[in-house]
């Protein structure tokens, strides 16, 4: 199914706006009262509906900064600088206690006043005695589920950003004096998972009809499992010897400690374990055959270069229905299309990925696996930097989430176009154009050209594969790879119709940690994942990545000679140090074999530009000297005083 109004119909609770009198905070004496609120189950569904909503505003995957993702803040995206250049501070380091720019419900004063209104609802309810709806038998009963996980959540995204945070489970008067005290990020974890633990007695195993997208069994396990992972990484589990200078308060807690990972493991197990109804919970979407490149319209006006599935695993039902564990509906619609699409269609390019990115998606060799383009293996198997894009087969989840120089694409009449970056109003660095050499492509509907609408419910937080690296992840930190972590993560890159990875990766440890890692990068691309995943992996403290950043300096003479040469004479990825990103552009040469209107082009690097990324400052977002102003007990994050 590719109709992408059963998002309307099918889970519009979560984004319905009520006209709800809300006595939390202080209203006029003609409004409801606390006890006329309590004392009906129609006013506490309405509080609860609320809560929804504002949950989903802490977390919108596309549009992290309310204008832009967090991609742009990362090695996965550059971004414009419309709408207050917001993602440029971040890398320039314009961000400070006293300003953070791109507020959208996502920071300390918004959460905190989320987990205030959940606080106040479980309160009122016990308090009063809400009554059920009498018309449908256990709904109140579910909706105390689903404010227990919220609570939880909102505070598992406190965590994610802040680190260590005091944990609130009853409701505060914003009026009074504000004593608060961080906890180990440990702490914090066990009240997540006793907050889902709660939601998981109270909520079905699965929703129906107007329902579905609520709180369920699932998304309650989700969360365990994405906090007790998040304990186990080096951020919090081993951080000194990953690389880690800061001095948080309980810093003496986060030395090593592989019980954590046991943890992560048995959460993630217990997610694609999940039953409903005697069945499997959550399965892969595997709708449409190898052979099957139909976009939105029934067209293959690609080449045969994105599979259907592809494309439709972000708005088909049937994969949110089998594989979303937790997501939030209608993060953006038509104009997101608009603010990213190039400018021959009409667009902004407001964020465009970067060379990084696009060197983790692999290679299919002629020995039947997957290797990167980085590898020593590359280029005897025919790996052209020249001609990166055609030279081999790449994964084909690069062709659906990136557009490059030459790629297939529809023009601003709709018709089959080839994208060039070397000329005309695509041109690198022309007016609204790309800095990088590249275009996004992913979550498009190809079809659709600037008429009618779209509502784009992708991505969702958390999908099955999230749980599938967890677990495979957690194996192997444990005991070292082995059969069946191969198999499940191979099954996953099975279903975007990638080669398996090497056998080799069954034997060693290291390189399956290795795959594990790109496989998340590439299969999570555009998600809100990186920005959060290169902290909790210390990457730009680590040994390995400093070497690197300190091979790129010694390369050349300047930035575009450092990538040049960096890659020429090592054929390693870049320096994950969040230090600089770089970008692809093409050169005529009359051997080159991109052509384009008749013009040979070869693809030559270089450096877009370098970043800021202070260590250990920047692991953390700051509390603003407003919130320490508040609660002088609360202690500043490393590197912010």
């Amino acid at each position: 199914m590719r109709n992408i109004k059963y998002i309307i119909s099918c889970i519009l609770f979560a984004i319905l706006s009520f006209a709800c009198e809300d006595y939390l905070d202080k209203q006029p004496d003609d409004q409801k009262t606390e006890e006329e609120v309590f004392t009906r189950y129609t006013e506490v569904n309405k509080l609860v509906t609320d809560l929804y909503s504002r949950s989903k505003v802490a977390n919108r995957p596309l549009a992290w900064f309310y204008h832009f993702s967090s991609a742009a803040i990362t090695d996965e995206a550059e971004g414009t600088t419309v709408e207050g250049n917001i993602t440029n501070r971040f890398n320039t380091g314009d961000w400070s206690t006293m300003s953070l720019a791109g507020s959208n419900g996502q920071y300390w004063w918004d959460i905190y006043a989320f987990i205030r209104r959940a606080n106040v609802i479980l309160e009122g309810v016990a308090k009063y005695n809400s009554p059920d709806n009498p018309l449908e038998p256990g709904s109140l009963e579910k909706r105390i589920g689903e404010v227990y996980f919220l609570r939880g959540y909102l505070h598992y995204l406190l965590l994610r950003s802040y680190g260590e945070i005091p944990y609130l489970d009853h409701s505060i008067d914003p009026n009074s004096s504000m004593d608060f005290t961080k906890e180990s990020v440990h702490s914090i974890v066990e009240k997540i998972v006793a907050d889902a633990e709660e939601g998981y007695k109270r909520v079905p195993g699965a929703w129906g009809g107007e329902h579905f997208g609520r709180v369920d069994k699932g998304a309650c396990l989700g969360l365990i499992a994405i906090a007790r992972w998040t304990a186990a990484t080096p951020l919090w589990n081993g951080a000194k010897e990953a690389g880690y200078t800061g001095e948080r308060v309980f810093e003496n807690e986060y030395t090593y400690d592989q019980s954590r990972w046991a943890s992560a493991r048995d959460a993630a197990k217990a997610v694609l374990e999940c039953q409903n109804d005697g069945k499997l919970r959550y399965k892969l979407y595997d709708t449409h055959s190898e052979t099957d490149f139909n976009d939105d319209a029934g067209e293959n006006k690609n080449e045969s270069t994105v599979y259907a599935r592809l494309w439709d695993m972000y708005y088909d039902m049937t994969a949110f229905q089998n594989e979303a564990v937790w997501f939030v509906t209608k993060d953006k619609y038509e104009g997101w299309y608009g603010d990213m699409y190039p400018p021959s269609r009409g667009g902004s390019a407001r964020q465009q990925p970067v060379q990084e990115q696009v060197d983790e998606y692999e290679y299919i060799s002629p020995d039947g696996y997957g290797y990167p383009v980085y590898s020593a293996k590359a280029k005897a198997d025919g790996y052209d930097d020249g001609n990166p894009y055609k030279s081999v087969k790449r994964d084909p989840r690069f062709y659906r989430d990136i557009i490059y120089h030459g790629a297939p694409f529809r023009d601003g009449n709709n018709n089959p176009a080839t994208v060039d970056v070397a000329t005309g109003s695509d041109k690198i660095n022309a007016s609204n154009a790309t800095k990088t050499g590249y275009y996004h492509r992913k979550y498009f509907r190809d079809s659709w050209n600037r008429s009618g609408s779209v509502s784009i419910s992708a991505p969702p937080i958390w999908r099955l594969p999230d749980f599938v690296y967890i677990y495979c992840e957690a194996v192997n930190e444990i005991s070292g790879p082995n059969e069946e972590i191969y198999q499940k993560v191979n099954a996953v890159r099975a279903r975007s119709f990638m080669a398996p990875m090497p056998p080799a990766t069954k034997t060693d440890k290291n390189l399956m940690r290795e795959y594990i890692k790109r496989e998340r990068r590439v299969e999570f691309y555009y998600e809100n994942k990186r920005a959060w995943d290169c902290r909790l992996y210390v990457e730009p403290s680590n040994e390995a990545e400093l070497i690197k950043e300190q091979a790129w300096r010694s390369a050349g003479s300047t930035n575009d000679e450092r990538s040049q040469k960096y890659w020429a004479t090592g054929l390693r990825s870049y320096p994950k140090s969040q230090r600089m990103i770089n970008g692809m552009r093409p050169v005529e040469d009359p051997n080159g074999k991109i052509v384009i209107n008749g013009v040979k082009y070869r693809m030559e690097r270089y450096c877009v530009e370098e970043r800021v990324f202070d260590v250990p400052r920047h692991y953390l977002f700051p509390i603003m000297e407003t919130e320490i102003q508040r609660s002088p007990t609360l202690v500043q994050n490393p590197g912010w005083n």
